[in-house]
């Protein structure tokens, strides 16, 4: 049952940074690189972290489709200088509810976690992050 449900909030955990990450001026998109590490308290053991790339576009304002088998919404998305909070929604495969919060250390990479409960469990993904180069297709 774990291996599944960390699947999931995985894939919505990159959701969610595809939509908050910030891109350059300069190209149609930037590339980022993030690490996701789920924790979940009393677990003898934590899932490997998840590293995924995705090129995120410069002036989307629509958020990217939801992971498969789940419908998202975000709500309550602040930016106040170099932070950026929101709660999430999720319904499909695994209903969840969360907070998340991204801190952009530097234009080029971001620190962060999302804490969620799904099922009735709380869990929390450590976000890491760095911009690793501009791209051409950005989704969003």
């Amino acid at each position: 049952m774990i291996k599944p449900c960390s699947g999931r909030l995985l894939a919505v955990s990159s959701f969610l940074l595809v939509m908050l990450a910030p891109a350059r001026a300069d190209s149609p998109g930037v590339l980022w690189q993030s690490t996701s590490q789920m924790v979940m308290e009393g677990m003898p053991f934590s899932p490997p972290p998840n590293t995924v790339k995705f090129c995120a576009a410069r002036d989307s304002t629509q958020p990217p489709p939801s992971p498969p088998g789940q419908n998202c919404t975000v709500s309550n998305q602040q930016r106040n200088g170099n932070k950026v909070t929101w709660d999430t929604q999720c319904t499909g495969q695994m209903d969840m509810t969360g907070h998340g919060e991204i801190t952009y250390d530097s234009d080029d990479s971001y620190t962060g976690v999302i804490e969620l409960t799904a099922e009735g469990t709380t869990m929390k993904i450590n976000l890491t992050g760095k911009k690793i180069g501009d791209c051409d297709k950005p989704i969003g």
